[in-house]
């Protein structure tokens, strides 16, 4: 172990190296944090310089009561937003179509139209705040909708920070809120990180997410393998379409979920850096070294909360946010512990919230940069995620690579099957879960409720439709629609159309129609 210590100490005196050293048997002598291959970190000093970005998913009901959520949780300490849409949204609907009836506001907030984001972040200083959006199919729309707000708010827009999520690849593997085939989504995605280069530098333009597939069913290994596929397939796309690699990696961003093997997922975030790295060294030859880093946000596990005896959740969050951050996670979201029953309540979210502030401060966690590095277990376990995802990758390589696998419904199929081993494994007690197969006959928190959503929501929602509609000049709208058409059928950037169609208050359906005329849409097979 080295002896290099700066200002750090345990409770009870003793330094702490600047970066622990050790060689095992089965790594070696192991490169520094924040030199490649970075399976140590992306930073030499990590959370030393800069704590985890506590990033909190958040959105229910209508924009006005969301900015309540996100203002209570600025207050309380969080440092960066992270919005949740509904399905419509998700799905490209306004909140008065007939498919969106049952479903306005129920998962997520409702955003029909530049109006509705307005409300969102009214009162939230968009150029200090990081925001992230998990949208995929009408994320240049939505985009443009947070573009559009900043500009009115009279906020540089070169610098505004953050994240949409703009990952369709895995909605057609794993989540199913996609719209337009393959090829054209792909066009929607280049454009926006065209647009992106050149008007907002620090916004992450794609964040490819691990999380959904795994919690489709995937296992670590086949998480990341399908995730750096993907990846892949978007670097290559957006290298096809005239862009230098060096133009936009730098802001590729990832997105994992953190299960409960404690040390497998350590390891698995490890090996994450290091095959990411080595592809894109190998694959594309970036000279600009941010463009083989790995940078990612971790959401601890969805699928493994239980409805039943609800307040474990608390202790199944706390560990998997531990492992989180022994991984060298960016930015974490930790879930409450009633979301298997309901949307998150204040004070739920906010038992979430102290979870990480606590890691982060009373841990001790924070001063130590990688501790896991060097031990014998978590380096095997290291190596061997990284052989047996990148053999997977391999395969999926000589398929043609992700898009082709997806048509041919090859990640899918492998979904199923893990997703049933798992069950079967539960089924028949191999894998024991508390609460439900084990010390399941304990009889409490009955009387925990999620948070019900406004039932009046869907009807205010489509009168404000109504208005907008009524009021706007609809002749502005009509020549944007068409433009959006256009560019579509052409080679133009989708992403500047979208945008004056937003300003123009098209709403989001009436944008994704325009769309859906020049592109289709598609139904991906199901890997049966």
């Amino acid at each position: 172990m080295s002896d290099d210590c700066d200002d750090y100490f345990t409770r009870s005196g003793i330094p702490i190296p600047n970066i622990p050293r050790c060689e095992s048997e089965e790594s070696g002598a192991l490169s520094d944090p924040g030199e490649p291959p970075y399976t140590r970190g992306i930073h030499q000093s990590m959370y030393r310089g800069k704590i985890w970005t506590m990033r909190q998913y958040a959105g229910f009901s209508s924009a006005n009561e969301t900015n309540k959520r996100f203002k209570s949780l600025l207050e309380k300490g969080q440092s960066g937003l992270s919005v949740a849409f509904d399905l419509p949204t998700q799905l490209g609907l306004d909140s008065d179509d007939p498919m969106s009836l049952g479903e306005v506001g129920k998962v997520g907030v409702a955003i029909d139209s530049i109006e509705d984001m307005r409300k969102l972040f009214d009162g939230i200083n968009t150029s200090s705040v990081s925001t992230s959006m998990t949208i995929n199919a009408p994320a240049s729309i939505l985009l443009a909708m947070y573009v559009a707000v900043a500009e009115e708010n009279g906020f540089d827009i070169s610098k505004i920070r953050g994240t949409i999520q703009n990952d369709i690849l895995k909605e057609y593997i794993a989540r199913g809120t996609y719209v337009f085939p393959p090829e054209q989504s792909m066009r929607l995605i280049t454009d926006v990180m065209s647009w992106c280069k050149k008007h907002t530098p620090n916004w992450n333009t794609i964040s490819i997410s691990g999380y959904h597939i795994r919690e489709a069913g995937a296992t670590a290994i086949q998480e990341l393998a399908f995730t750096l596929s993907n990846a892949l397939a978007y670097v290559g796309a957006a290298v096809d379409s005239g862009l230098d690699v060096d133009d936009f990696a730098p802001r590729l961003s990832f997105f994992f979920g953190c299960h409960n093997d404690f040390f497998e997922e350590i390891a698995k975030f490890r090996a994450a850096r290091k095959l990411w790295f080595d592809l894109m060294t190998q694959r594309f030859s970036p000279k600009n070294p941010k463009s083989s880093i790995l940078r990612f946000h971790t959401q601890t596990a969805g699928v493994t909360l239980t409805a039943q005896q609800p307040l474990n959740n608390i202790v199944r969050v706390s560990y998997q946010a531990l492992s989180s951050v022994l991984g060298g996670t960016q930015s974490l979201h930790t879930n409450s512990f009633d979301e298997a029953i309901g949307l998150p309540t204040d004070e739920s979210s906010t038992i979430a919230l102290r979870t990480q502030q606590i890691l982060a401060n009373e841990t001790g966690i924070p001063n130590v940069v990688d501790p896991m590095g060097g031990s014998w277990y978590v380096e095997r376990l290291t190596n061997e995620i990284y052989d047996r995802s990148l053999s997977l990758i391999q395969e999926i390589d000589k398929m043609g690579g992700a898009q082709s696998a997806i048509e041919a419904g090859f990640q899918q199929r492998h979904l199923h099957e893990s997703a049933w081993s798992e069950q079967v494994s539960q089924d028949n007690g191999e894998q024991l879960i508390v609460g439900i197969n084990t010390a399941s006959d304990v009889v409490g928190d009955e009387y925990l409720k999620g948070q019900k959503v406004d039932s009046t929501l869907s009807e205010s929602q489509c009168n404000q439709l109504t208005s907008l509609r009524n009021n706007r000049n609809n002749e502005r709208v009509i020549a944007a629609l068409e433009n959006v058409h256009t560019v579509a059928l052409g080679d133009g950037n989708t992403m500047e159309a979208i945008l004056e169609a937003v300003k123009a208050e098209c709403t989001v359906g009436e944008i994704m129609d325009s769309l859906k005329n020049a592109f289709g849409t598609w139904v991906a097979p199901s890997g049966f």
